[in-house]
């Protein structure tokens, strides 16, 4: 069945001449012709029912035109919907704009911690340590971004040194295993303060974290201090001596945050602080050399949930379970390669079978259940569609920006509205096919990690007191005769 779009007969035109024939010539009027007194009176009719608050849009100047002009607008949110939560596999996790660690415990959810590894870079090509250099420290700085979770709560950190190479140029996702040496550089137990700045040397800078890679063996230290001189020519000469640094998270048994750093900062760093001598063999103060981490050097996140182990029942049913009926109730969401919405409209290419229509507008709608919590919804949600071969597509209506699209979070009435009407009328015309359709928290194009997550309502949600809370579409169509 396709749409046809039917031709209106000119209003004007039938005004016009029907007005011509029974307006008589006056010499008040001599000044106004037949055609522009009528073209006046019909603008002074439609000026008068715009300024009506109480008329329908839709329904503007259908008294005026015959029966068989008519055209109905209706509205309709009840196509069948079937929609579950699934396991995410993987995210691209490379070349983000900041980096995610920690461990938060989710009573709904349960476990996820976040890990990465990166490369530091010569800050200059050809660097001399001098003449016998003698380690003080070597300090690990992550400039604080953003806190997911409780602040108050302790996180546990290890540092161990990367035993593979990763490069600018390669994709990693989020699933990937790191490879690192057992050597344990850093054990460290902290409590995020993402407010209060921090000292150095008298001098005051912004809050970040700092790890001590000394504290537990000089070895690392002493490794780039005394690495091969042609390993100081090149960046990457270096990186093939030194691969670069794992950073692990331990795993929460209650509450816990996910912390985000951004990585292009110039507190962002691995500072090597040390002595030498000079040519007279005197013991010169002490230097400070720092190495860059920022958006030339590879770096991969990695996301683990535990299997979701420690969820809540009714998430396990649906992601564990395969269990698609729980979806009528309860639908969830989490970032970080967490869970996604899958979602099925089984027979909206059937929607105008039985009769002629142009779809006006198609609103996917998915409500919010929670109440406010620290665990806030994600800011925007993305809508893709993934093909037989799991391909994944974005919608056309993509293609006319967030603002048409929609997807962000509106808080007065905790909703996400994404406007797909384009899709939708595809998929009638048979131009399209019905491939499923799926919610994301992370945006496949985007660089930036969002750990939020959301739980919304289902598709025939109990108690029934909030079942005008479902996810569902709602249609605006013109029915034609």
């Amino acid at each position: 069945m396709f749409i046809r779009i039917i031709m209106m007969k000119s209003l004007s035109a039938k005004l016009l001449l029907s007005n011509s024939r029974s307006i008589p010539a006056s010499p008040r009027l001599k000044l106004f012709k037949p055609v522009v007194f009528t073209a006046f009176l019909l603008l002074l009719y439609i000026l008068t029912h715009l300024t009506s608050c109480k008329k329908d849009p839709y329904t503007l100047g259908l008294s005026l035109l015959p029966p068989t002009d008519t055209l109905t607008v209706k509205t309709s949110d009840t196509a069948t919907i079937i929609a579950y939560s699934v396991i995410q596999d993987s995210i691209r996790s490379d070349k983000t704009s900041t980096n995610m660690l920690g461990s938060l415990y989710d009573p709904v959810f349960g476990l996820t911690t976040a890990s990465f590894c990166t490369q530091f870079l010569l800050s200059s090509e050809g660097t001399d340590f001098g003449i016998n250099p003698v380690l003080d420290s070597v300090v690990l700085m992550l400039k604080y971004n953003s806190l997911y979770g409780d602040s108050n709560a302790l996180q546990r950190v290890r540092v161990y040194e990367l035993d593979e190479d990763i490069s600018l140029d390669s994709a990693y996702y989020s699933n990937h295993q790191i490879k690192y040496y057992n050597t344990l550089l850093a054990d460290q137990t902290f409590k995020p303060n993402l407010k209060d700045s921090i000292s150095i040397f008298g001098t005051k800078v912004l809050p970040h974290l700092r790890i001590n890679l000394s504290k537990h063996t000089n070895y690392f230290g002493n490794k780039i201090l005394y690495c091969p001189p042609d390993a100081l020519l090149s960046n990457k000469n270096f990186t093939r001596f030194l691969k670069g640094l794992y950073i692990e998270s331990s795993p929460v048994n209650s509450g816990g945050a996910l912390l985000s750093f951004n990585m292009n900062s110039v507190l962002t760093a691995l500072v090597v602080f040390f002595h030498n001598q000079d040519a007279s063999g005197k013991l010169v103060d002490s230097l400070g050399y720092s190495f860059s981490i920022n958006s030339y050097c590879a770096r991969i996140n990695t996301f683990d949930h535990n299997h979701y182990n420690e969820a809540s029942p009714e998430l396990k049913g649906q992601v564990l379970n395969n269990d698609t009926s729980l979806g009528k109730n309860m639908l969830y969401l989490q970032g970080l390669a967490g869970v996604k919405i899958k979602i099925r409209l089984p027979f909206i290419q059937d929607y105008g079978k039985s009769k002629r229509i142009a779809l006006n507008n198609a609103t996917l709608i998915l409500k919010n259940f929670e109440t406010d919590t620290i665990l806030s919804p994600p800011p925007q949600l993305t809508i893709v569609q993934e093909d037989s071969l799991g391909k994944i597509y974005f919608l056309i209506d993509n293609s006319e920006g967030v603002n048409y699209l929609g997807g962000t979070y509106h808080a007065s009435d905790k909703s996400y509205r994404f406007r797909i009407t384009r899709h939708i009328q595809q998929i009638i015309l048979n131009k399209s096919r019905n491939n499923d359709l799926y919610l994301l928290v992370n945006n496949p194009a985007s660089n930036v990690l969002t750990p939020n997550r959301v739980i919304g309502t289902g598709t025939n949600p109990e108690p029934p007191a909030i079942s005008s809370d479902r996810l569902q579409l709602q249609l605006i169509y013109t029915k034609l005769y």
